[in-house]
């Protein structure tokens, strides 16, 4: 049978009134009730011939769900729900199935056009599959002494790697050359000294400056002592090439005054100075000292206070807190700083003493071994006692932050080159294996570390 447009709009509106009555009174219903009533909604729309679009319609492109397959769909969802209708234009009270009440709030489409949305990039999920590369060796070179071998401190391998590719780190290969001296005198040689470790111990004037001129020369930069623990910790940035210029015992102001001052006001080069706190310091000597650590001059680190005797494992616990904490109190009380480095006496140290520096706030310490340059996690260390350099002690199995080496003043010329080529070889490597080092960090160090 075959019905005229007017007769199927009639249908239509009947079937679409019946439809909205359902849907107003489809809660108070049971789902046995609202199944039969579908069942009934759907026979009488196949008799009245409603769903069945003409010949016409179809040419006119009337294809399109009618009101009626809507309803049926909306009762089915709404029969096989857990839950009772809600209008969505309003948050109301619902009882759950074991009586406790809740409530379910949903927008009004209005309200849902207006909320902007979501541009946050979804979270990436590490590739399970992705096996990480092997991780290349530590930077090594032919540059050092045979038995002179580069020793690590950071255990945490993604830190190490987020320190070295992070933004605003200092550059791979940046390295520092620590230098000690002693005295500076006039003249043309050391030779009227006749003690022979003083004389070991000495430099003309002409021989610092020409250290002085090599070091410029070649690019470096004289750094103090926080720069350098900064440096040393976390790789934070400094010059690609620095120096510590670090000169041990108590100096008179007029040392620094001829000596590091002009370089100081040219280039802003401090000087550390390895502080002896010694009961029998004059006055004068502090109050000139004080002076030239207030102008920015001088940066005094912590060198004991009886000083002309070694700290060792067979000292007592007396004896090194003696040295250690009197050292912190006295700069504290006349520099108005902490100490943050041991310029260890004599060259003396031992893990007693380390441990009980740590206990003190120090942060890194200084032998006399001149054993090369340092860079961040990488100290050139001995692990063997050799004979045939006794003054050297095995410092291998010691934390590298407090066994740095230092070059000595009357040789220090002769390996600059030396360090800026170590510096130079670094960068080179370090640059080789990023690739390695990134792909590693993407898949282990990411989740935790987040991006570089």
């Amino acid at each position: 049978m075959h019905y005229g447009i007017r007769e199927k709009r009639i249908c239509k509106i009947n079937i679409v009134f019946l439809n909205c009555q359902v849907f107003r009174y489809n809660r108070t219903m049971n789902r046995k009730t609202i199944i039969i009533l579908i069942s009934f909604i759907f026979v009488l729309s196949i008799i009245a011939g409603c769903n069945l679009p003409s010949e016409k319609d179809k040419a006119a492109g009337y294809l399109r769900q009618t009101a009626t397959a809507e309803a049926i769909e909306y009762l089915v969802q709404t029969a096989q729900a857990e839950i009772a209708f809600v209008p969505e234009t309003q948050a109301e009270t619902v009882q759950d199935e074991e009586g406790d009440e809740g409530m379910i709030s949903r927008p009004s489409s209005s309200e849902a056009e207006s909320q902007p949305e979501s541009t946050a990039e979804p979270t990436a999920t590490p590739d399970p599959n992705r096996e990480p590369p092997e991780l290349p060796a530590v930077f090594e070179t032919d540059l050092l002494h045979k038995l002179d071998t580069p020793h690590t401190y950071e255990e945490d391998t993604c830190k190490a790697i987020k320190n070295r590719w992070g933004e605003g780190k200092a550059e791979p290969g940046t390295v520092v050359m620590a230098i000690m001296y002693h005295s500076i005198i006039r003249g043309e040689d050391t030779s009227s000294i006749s003690d022979p470790i003083l004389r070991a111990n000495t430099v003309t004037i002409d021989q610092h400056k020409q250290l002085i001129r090599n070091l410029y020369d070649q690019g470096f930069t004289a750094i103090n002592t926080e720069q350098f623990i900064a440096f040393m910790e976390s790789n934070e940035y400094i010059p690609a090439r620095s120096v510590l210029l670090i000169q041990d015992d108590r100096r008179h102001e007029d040392n620094y005054l001829e000596h590091f001052k002009p370089y100081y006001d040219e280039w802003g080069w401090q000087v550390i100075n390895g502080w002896i706190s010694s009961d029998n310091t004059t006055q004068e000597l502090w109050e000139e000292n004080e002076r030239m650590e207030e102008i920015g001059l001088v940066d005094h680190q912590a060198h004991g206070v009886v000083h002309n005797i070694n700290m060792g494992n067979d000292s007592s616990d007396e004896f090194l807190i003696g040295e250690l904490k009197g050292s912190k109190d006295a700069i504290e009380a006349h520099f108005h700083k902490t100490p943050r480095a041991i310029i260890w006496p004599g060259g003396g140290y031992g893990s007693r003493p380390i441990e009980i520096a740590k206990e003190y706030g120090y942060k890194v310490g200084f032998t006399t071994h001149p054993r090369g340059p340092v860079m961040y996690n990488w100290i050139p260390l001995c692990d063997v006692n050799d004979n045939a350099r006794p003054a050297y002690r095995m410092d291998g199995n010691m934390d590298p932050l407090f066994v740095i080496p230092r070059y000595w003043d009357t040789d220090a010329s002769e390996h600059v080159d030396t360090v800026r080529q170590i510096g130079k070889a670094a960068k080179e490597y370090y640059y080789s294996i990023r690739p390695i080092e990134l792909e590693y960090y993407d898949i282990v160090c990411k989740p935790v570390l987040g991006d570089l």
